[in-house]
């Protein structure tokens, strides 16, 4: 890397004389976190950190479970991309019982309900929690900046938008009987078929899902393109990438191999199998947060941080197996003159055309005989003491791992979620959102969302990687170094500011 990756500047001898600015929680993300900023007397940002401030302890309040409920449970680390867990921890039991061999009905409803999954995902956070700062601006009107003022001011677009989730939601209805939390993966294969009047409902609406899905990435190219330079350096930095791909180099959003990609384009690793993930990965502890920090071995904690989610996906892959999705892949590379894209906004351009495929994806598997298939079940047994299930979540790679003891219980499980992969991605960006946008500055609500802006590009889903209930009051404030209150801003849990 040409620059040093990391966000601690701050000394330990003279943090405790900078300035502190507290940004807590953060809003308009999945989960809550904060985020400290320190500044010398000049307001330039010395230091910017993204805490994780609520403990999780899914890891072990799964221990002492038997193994085959793991893909039921942890789906409660989430609300939003519950699928994406269940069919992850689904994927590492098929292993524990030496059943990863499919029947082909069977794969393609999880393949299906992974689409579902990452096109309702993928609604929701473009539409209703980023739509509001990409339409109004960053500094507008906190009171409009929301998804009230986008019915208000785009009723098309927001309709476009909650039809698109309810629409991805349907399908995991129809495959795992519930919209939210219900079951489908079992070992060895699926629990139930997809019925003809469940595929012919689903059917008669993809078509019109699809155009909605090409109107959302022109929306989304096209504000990154008109509003260039802004969106190409917007807490934008350079770093590493890590995917999924299949052997041919194709997206793959449920199997393949992982892939991880230097600043330049440059290959580190390619066609690594999943099951040895521990040794091109390992995870940091820092004491300032109880989100681990992730990075790739052979390169160290410094500089081997990576990205991963739709940003890492289209530029790590070769080709995009969906004719319209592949031709805005192009486009999108195009942009980037064939190097890697490495604008934090371009995160929602790669996510709407990660939305367009999963349209195609998911029309291709509506029309397919197979898809209503009976034969859903591989019988196996209790063969190995532990199982790998690596999975293309909407925000990212997502790991599962446990280790089951001699009376079929869950002894071990290690977690590296999508958000844990982008905890040190999202410190860069903010700390260069913070250098570029907030050195010198008034302290203003606008000013801190411009924060927020570049944290919820990477659609953090904190809720996966802690746990906490409660509104989302925020509260910053401006002291000396010593100690004498400056400023102070309130935002309260109704939205109002004083």
């Amino acid at each position: 890397m040409e620059h040093r990756m990391t966000s601690e500047l701050a000394t330990a001898e003279n943090r405790d004389k900078l300035k502190r600015y507290v940004i807590e929680p953060v809003s308009r993300v999945e989960g809550h976190g904060k985020v400290t900023l320190l500044a010398d007397d000049d307001n330039v940002i010395r230091e910017v950190r993204l805490h994780i401030v609520e403990f999780r302890g899914f890891e072990r309040f799964i221990q002492g479970r038997p193994y085959w409920d793991v893909p039921v449970v942890v789906q409660r680390l989430c609300g939003i991309c519950p699928v994406s867990h269940h069919l992850a921890a689904g994927k590492a039991i098929d292993r524990i019982v030496g059943a990863e061999m499919l029947t082909t009905t069977a794969r393609k409803l999880r393949h299906l309900v992974h689409f579902g999954q990452i096109l309702q995902s993928h609604a929701l956070h473009f539409f209703h929690l980023s739509s509001p700062d990409l339409l109004f601006g960053f500094d507008s009107d906190v009171g409009k900046r929301n998804i009230i003022g986008v019915i208000e001011a785009h009723p098309d677009i927001a309709i476009q938008g909650i039809k698109l989730r309810k629409y991805g939601q349907e399908i995991i209805r129809a495959i795992c009987g519930k919209r939210i939390h219900g079951t489908g993966a079992i070992p060895g294969g699926m629990n139930k078929p997809l019925s003809e009047k469940e595929r012919d409902h689903l059917l008669s609406q993809v078509d019109q899902i699809t155009e909605w899905a090409i109107a959302a990435v022109d929306l989304s190219s096209n504000y990154f393109r008109s509003n260039a330079p802004l969106s190409e350096t917007f807490g934008t930095m350079e770093s590493n990438f890590l995917s999924l791909v299949r052997p041919d180099g194709a997206l793959e959003l449920y199997d393949g191999k992982l892939r991880a990609r230097d600043q330049n384009g440059e290959t580190i690793f390619d066609q690594v199998s999943d099951q040895v993930y521990r040794e091109y990965i390992r995870e940091e502890v820092r004491n300032w947060s109880y989100m681990k920090f992730p990075y790739i071995t052979d390169i160290g904690p410094e500089n081997g941080w990576y990205r991963v989610g739709p940003l890492a996906r289209v530029n790590n892959c070769d080709y995009i197996d969906s004719p319209l999705a592949e031709e805005e892949r192009q486009t999108f590379r195009n942009y980037a003159q064939g190097g890697m894209m490495h604008a934090a906004l371009g995160y929602h351009w790669a996510r709407m055309i990660e939305l367009l495929h999963c349209a195609e994806k998911i029309k291709e598997l509506l029309t397919d005989p197979e898809i209503l298939g009976t034969d859903l079940l591989v019988r196996g047994e209790r063969r190995n003491s532990s199982g790998i299930g690596v999975i293309e979540a909407t925000r990212g790679t997502l790991f599962h791992h446990y280790e089951v003891d001699d009376n079929d219980l869950i002894r071990r499980a290690n977690l590296i979620v999508s958000t844990t992969n982008n905890n040190q991605a999202m410190n860069e960006s903010i700390r260069r959102v913070a250098a570029d946008h907030l050195s010198g500055q008034e302290l203003t609500e606008p000013l801190l969302n411009n924060i927020e802006v570049a944290i919820r590009a990477y659609d953090p889903c904190l809720s996966c990687a802690t746990h906490a209930v409660g509104k989302m009051p925020l509260s910053v404030e401006l002291r000396h170094e010593n100690g004498q209150l400056l400023d102070r801003l309130q935002k309260n849990s109704d939205g109002s500011i004083d």
